[in-house]
């Protein structure tokens, strides 16, 4: 058989191939954890958003704040369940009534979020981790 005869990768070119492979991943991964984490952050802060709204329609039949989600009838969407644990707390008793929304970021989450628990409360004061900064953008 002659040399031209022959086709195929050489050596060279699948180790330049697995090198650029490997470059571009090492580039993509952490941008693409990053977007994970404000994407499940956001969807946390909507999720808390729609709660606030359905405890002030609460609160306008009931004259009270509801004490938990199953009250409100809301459940936890399966795409935040995973990075989040959002509960709910009233206090009737004070004057006036109030509540607090709070999404405490688990697993994955909370290692790589530096906003840490979400807050969110009736006077719609919005808190986060001290020493985070655009958490609530």
């Amino acid at each position: 058989m002659r040399a031209k005869d022959i086709s195929g990768f050489t050596l060279i070119e699948l180790m330049i191939t697995v090198a650029i492979i490997g470059i571009l991943v090492a580039v993509a991964l952490p941008s693409y954890q990053e977007y994970v984490v404000r994407t499940n952050r956001s969807a946390a802060q909507n999720f808390a958003m729609e709660v606030a709204n359905l405890q002030e329609r609460f609160y306008l039949d009931n004259r009270s704040y509801a004490a938990d989600l199953a009250t409100l009838g809301a459940s936890l969407p399966p795409e935040i369940s995973g990075a989040y644990v959002v509960s709910v707390t009233a206090d009737n008793t004070a004057n006036p009534p109030s509540y607090m929304i709070s999404a405490a970021p688990k697993g994955t989450q909370a290692s790589r979020d530096d906003c840490g628990t979400l807050t969110l409360n009736n006077k719609g004061e919005k808190g986060y981790a001290s020493g985070a900064t655009r958490c609530w953008e």
